[in-house]
């Protein structure tokens, strides 16, 4: 974005998150980019439109393909859907509580 910043950082609670995901067994792992070029500029433009807005929780939650799918893409991390959502709903959760 012209007169941004070269990048922002996650604004989620990702220690705790990571913490609450391990205590019931989902993997999940920090990374320093939200994944391909869609990703990032949601992230990105997320944000910087919310820059005066520090209180607010911005991050990017990146989901692995879904079990079934992982036939098609064998190399790839794959998931079932029930954990996903049991996974975010845990990231949710630890957000609102976290909040300022």
């Amino acid at each position: 974005m012209r007169g941004g910043p070269d990048a922002y950082f996650s604004r989620l609670p990702l220690s705790r998150i990571i913490r609450e995901l391990d205590r019931k067994d989902i993997p999940a792992s920090v990374s320093l980019t939200a994944g391909a070029y869609a990703c990032n500029a949601l992230m990105y433009a997320a944000l910087h439109n919310l820059r005066r807005k520090p209180s607010i929780p911005v991050g990017f939650i990146h989901l692995p393909y879904e079990a079934r799918q992982s036939g098609r893409h064998r190399s790839l991390p794959s998931m079932p859907l029930a954990t996903m959502e049991t996974a975010v709903r845990i990231a949710v959760a630890v957000t609102a509580r976290t909040a300022h």
